[in-house]
């Protein structure tokens, strides 16, 4: 009896020593994170009228997001009597466990800032990098999201992305368009130089200056190829390039210039 006496008395002391502590604790929970849910729609609004760049957006929402948030942690701590000090040695020994397992996220994150400084590219451009290709979606903390033009979602790390080769094919206004259009041996060059010619130079697309470029490049195996090269919007090059095969098949075929293709020629002896 005297024992449960004993463990009453503690326990009523401990409620009354630390329930008002924690209780207080609790409310400076709700309401911080009440606070910072509040200060984060004020934050978009901002950035909005700002007209930010898009790509900065997400990337320092979630930073400010997760320093607010560490930032209570450390508060609602602090009420509870737990000694700072001590804790922040303890977080420091943690984070550099943690960081030397998660190297390659501390990676990525530092690709992320890296990307955003630097821009080599923006939300909407389209690229290729680390093996895939599509329009830029998002910039996130650790990685990037494109589009491909079929619709799948990619995700690819910033670590590599910042360090590795890039191309972005919207950086430019204007791009070239170029064809290898390849004309059999004994055709006339200057007939297939002037077909060409009138296609260009009727597509309202293709500049006039620079003229287009028309000259042979090789003399191959079995064809005479000519180098073809345009100066086009960036918006029209696949159409300018893909509705133009389509014309010179046509009128090569209509004009008698032979476009070659592989061939073999099998011969039977008999015995």
């Amino acid at each position: 009896m005297e024992d449960l006496t004993t463990y009453t008395d503690l326990f009523m002391e401990f409620v009354f020593s630390y329930g008002p502590k924690l209780i207080g604790a609790i409310i400076t929970l709700v309401i911080g994170l009440w606070v910072i849910k509040t200060i984060m729609k004020g934050i978009s609004k901002g950035f909005e009228k700002r007209e930010m760049d898009p790509s900065l957006i997400p990337f320092l929402k979630s930073l400010i997001g997760t320093l607010l948030k560490a930032l209570l942690v450390i508060s609602v701590m602090s009420m509870l009597g737990i000694a700072m000090t001590s804790f922040v040695a303890i977080l420091g020994a943690m984070g550099l466990a943690v960081g030397m397992a998660l190297s390659g996220t501390l990676q990525n994150f530092a690709g992320g800032v890296i990307i955003l400084i630097l821009k080599p590219f923006k939300v909407g451009d389209f690229v290729e990098a680390q093996g895939y290709s599509g329009t830029v979606n998002s910039i996130m903390i650790f990685n990037t999201i494109l589009k491909t033009p079929d619709n799948k979602t990619i995700i690819i790390p910033n670590g590599g992305l910042s360090t590795g080769s890039l191309i972005n094919y919207s950086t430019e206004s204007t791009r070239r368009v170029d064809w290898t259009v390849g004309i059999g041996y004994g055709d006339d060059i200057q007939k297939a130089r002037q077909i060409l010619l009138d296609i260009l130079t009727t597509d309202s697309r293709v500049f006039k200056d620079p003229a287009p470029f028309i000259q042979v490049s090789a003399l191959a195996d079995s064809s005479v190829n000519l180098a073809t090269r345009v100066w086009v919007n960036s918006s029209d090059y696949w159409a300018v390039y893909m509705e133009t095969n389509e014309k010179i098949y046509n009128e090569f075929n209509k004009q008698g210039i032979n476009i070659p293709f592989p061939q073999m020629d099998v011969h039977v002896h008999k015995d």
